[in-house]
């Protein structure tokens, strides 16, 4: 048995819950993926795993085996990373997380980051603000892209590299004539976009939380006629329905591609959320995210990060 093939299968298996998408993750088959797991018992002399017909979670000692898998392994990457870099050469692997309303920032990064150091291989992924604060915790992630108003819930200390911060639009379909890009109207009130049927996030993403204080500091309560966890579906309800979405500047670029909507920003209250890098600060970097908190907070970055964030601003 290969031990550190054994846990990686072990953190897969918790990263998906479930033994086929953590098999497919792994590029093994099912049977190898469960016969590893099974063989990872003997050695352990203890059940790992609740099995059933399905995944059913891990025992009390799976977690404690778990939890030691993903220090081991991150142990592991740091040490390969440390043989295979230089000091101008960094190399290595690095899990970016992001919260859906930062992904666009969080793909800018990416590719700079890649561009500055080609020996670097970020991957992005999306991620609520639960699960992203959880990852960084266990150190099952590298760096994560989120709210730095929900620094009070965190059970880890967490380092915190301010990037920008979210500004807030109503986007519908335009009244003027189609224009190749998004539209940019004048500011509406968060008491009149109470009276639109509304797409949103829905109630267990953090963003949502966000928009309903807006809507309660305005004195209104808005009811949403289509909820959704997906950021594409803000667009397209907006592109193709009769509704109207809520969203944050970093998301109106990736609309820009669809011609015929208009983004009006918010007032009344005007709504500013800080958005930060975090990391866990009691985790060792690897030399991939050293190079990666160089780049986050260089001057350079943060302006571009600022830009794209604040978007174009409707005229005075």
């Amino acid at each position: 048995m290969n031990l550190f093939v054994s846990l990686k299968y072990l953190v897969a298996l918790d990263d998906h819950r479930h033994f086929g998408r953590a098999a497919l993750a792994c590029h093994v088959t099912q049977p190898a993926l469960s016969n590893a797991l099974r063989a990872l018992e003997e050695s352990y002399g203890t059940a790992i795993v609740k099995r059933g017909r399905s995944f059913g979670g891990f025992t009390a000692e799976g977690e404690r085996i778990l939890a030691s898998a993903r220090r081991m392994l991150h142990e592991q990457e740091l040490l390969v990373q440390d043989l295979q870099s230089r000091e101008d050469d960094p190399r290595g692997n690095l899990l970016i997380g992001a919260v859906p309303t930062a992904v666009p920032i969080a793909a800018r990064f990416a590719a700079r980051l890649q561009a500055r150091h080609p020996g670097i291989v970020p991957t992005v992924r999306s991620m609520s603000s639960v699960e992203l604060e959880a990852r960084l915790e266990d150190l099952a992630l590298d760096l994560g892209l989120g709210y730095v108003e929900r620094s009070d819930r965190r059970r880890a200390p967490l380092r915190l590299l301010p990037q920008h911060v979210e500004h807030y639009f109503l986007l519908r379909r335009a009244h003027l004539p189609l224009a190749a890009t998004v539209q940019f109207g004048p500011p509406m009130r968060w008491r009149d976009a109470a009276e639109m049927p509304l797409c949103l996030l829905s109630p267990e993403m953090h963003n949502r939380s966000i928009i309903d204080r807006a809507f309660a500091a305005a004195g209104v309560a808005a009811r949403a006629a289509i909820e959704t966890n997906s950021i594409v579906t803000l667009t397209l309800a907006a592109l193709e329905g009769d509704v109207c979405s809520i969203m944050p500047g970093t998301l109106l670029e990736s609309a820009q591609a669809h011609a015929g909507l208009e983004a009006l920003p918010l007032v009344e209250p005007t709504v500013e959320v800080p958005m930060a890098f975090m990391l866990n600060e009691g985790d060792r970097p690897s030399r991939a995210l050293a190079a990666a908190l160089q780049l986050a907070e260089d001057a350079d970055w943060l302006r571009h990060a600022r830009q794209h964030a604040r978007v174009v601003q409707a005229p005075a």
